[in-house]
């Protein structure tokens, strides 16, 4: 008995009932470098957040140590009962 020879299928061509996108004309080149350049904006905006959160930070250490040199603003947010230390 001989073997039976498979036809394989011929491959489906493209369809084109799907819309051409931007991304089907641009090279991948091109495509590579819109990416790295997104990447590169997304790590820059990151780093300035940062910066702004350590800057937030600071000012309010800065306030807070100015306040407890205040003893009027430390008079008037003590605890007044006394009579647990006495």
């Amino acid at each position: 008995m001989a073997k039976k020879k498979r036809s394989t299928p011929a491959p489906k061509p493209v369809s084109d009932d799907r819309p051409i996108t931007l991304k089907d004309l641009l090279s991948g080149e091109i495509l590579e470098q819109l990416k790295s350049q997104a990447d590169e904006m997304k790590a820059e905006e990151l780093k300035k957040k940062e910066e702004q959160e350590l800057m937030k930070a600071e000012a309010r250490k800065q306030e807070q140590k100015k306040l407890d040199n205040n003893f009027e603003h430390l008079l008037e947010n003590s605890n007044m009962d006394w009579h647990k230390y006495k």
